[in-house]
């Protein structure tokens, strides 16, 4: 059970985070150093999250190499699961792009959310940050989810919901996200686990735990 002032804690991270990363300035360990010992770890392997960082990474570098400063195109793995949401140009660039990702080593597959149509302007990236940090808070807030199980996306106002997840967790989630403000729209791009699962990947209690 998530105690009270441990969930006031996370959403005042997730609200700086919000903020702050609308500025190039903003440290990239907070997620890890500072919430670490809030939250629920993530349900990836340790060398899972840093193959999908190199992934986003290397991804990120081809399409600028193949698509120059056309469109603005966000790059999100989870899993080794692709999601690429932001605008292009045209429906030639929107399958070069998915094309360009797909020779990256270790991509499994893609979901391409790109839209055919002029870059967003500042005040709606700034709208999509900051809605994504209020879903995140309300995630926080659901005694039955653990918020660090979400990746969460917002591109023009529609919310994409990823992570490793039971059928419950991703409807509950659907659920919470929908009601949040700014959120227009929700895209599930879940991997469903079995409940059976999810208790393996759960943090065991330890001896001191056992005898409360």
């Amino acid at each position: 059970m998530k105690s009270s002032l441990q969930k006031l804690s996370i959403k005042l991270l997730l609200v700086t985070a919000s903020v702050a990363s609308l500025s190039a300035c903003f440290p990239v360990v907070l997620g890890g150093a500072l919430m670490g010992g809030l939250v629920a770890v993530d349900r990836r392997t340790a060398g899972t999250q840093l193959e999908d960082e190199g992934i986003e990474v290397r991804a990120s570098s081809s399409v600028s190499d193949n698509l120059g400063g056309r469109g603005h195109i966000n790059i999100t793995s989870y899993n080794r699961q692709i999601l690429l949401t932001g605008e292009v140009p045209s429906a030639q660039d929107k399958q070069l792009a998915a094309q360009v990702v797909s020779q990256v080593a270790n991509v499994r597959f893609i979901v391409n959310e790109l839209a055919v149509m002029g870059n967003t302007s500042l005040t709606q990236r700034t709208s999509d940050t900051l809605t994504t940090g209020r879903v995140k808070a309300a995630l926080v807030d659901v005694n039955e989810l653990y918020a660090s199980a979400f990746k969460v996306v917002t591109e023009r106002g529609t919310t994409y919901l990823m992570g490793r997840v039971t059928q419950r967790e991703a409807d509950l989630a659907t659920e919470v996200v929908r009601g949040t403000n700014g959120v227009q729209k929700v895209v599930r791009v879940f991997e469903i686990i079995s409940e059976a699962e999810l208790q393996s990947l759960l943090p065991q209690p330890g001896p001191s735990d056992a005898k409360k």
